[in-house]
């Protein structure tokens, strides 16, 4: 065997996280080459956190809510610490969604069940807004301002999951 075909261990370079076996050269006619593959495990952590994120993106469109609810409360955080006075602007946002539910009752009358979500649901919008406006002005963790919070992601997860239709 000539130097040419003959690999060069020594030079061979391998990804990180590849466990390289050396294995001595067979000699005698039946010295055939042969690879041994060694799976790297993944830790049990890593296991657990890839279930979770499977998980999490499989359910991604069920799940809205609860990510706005807490995207609002890292919102909220981070105003309060950067400009309190930022409730002040925030605030007459409040307004907003009764402003919504007149016009939505005046361009196109409900009754009944119609009226009761569109009710409920200005109630839950205004509700959030000035929770926001809260805890942008006093912090998102003040008094019962998490309590609060709490409440409102319950009952919005929950009628979304009533509403939105199952596939």
């Amino acid at each position: 065997m000539s130097s040419r075909t003959r690999t060069r261990t020594r030079t061979v370079k391998t990804a990180a996280g590849i466990h390289t076996v050396r294995i001595p050269r067979q000699r005698g006619r039946r010295s055939e080459p042969f690879v041994i593959v060694v799976p790297e495990r993944p830790s049990l952590t890593r296991e657990a956190l890839g279930f979770v994120g499977r998980g999490l993106w499989t359910f991604r469109r069920a799940l809205a809510p609860t990510s706005l609810s807490v995207f609002a409360f890292l919102v909220a955080g981070l105003l309060h610490l950067i400009a309190w006075w930022s409730s002040l602007v925030i605030a007459p946002v409040a307004a907003v969604p009764l402003g919504w539910l007149l016009i939505m009752q005046r361009r196109r009358p409900a009754r009944s069940t119609a009226l009761a979500w569109r009710i409920g649901l200005a109630a839950l919008a205004t509700l959030a807004a000035v929770w926001l406006a809260l805890a942008a002005g006093f912090g998102p963790l003040a008094g019962p301002l998490a309590l609060l919070w709490l409440l409102i992601w319950i009952t919005t997860q929950t009628a979304w999951l009533i509403i939105r239709p199952s596939r």
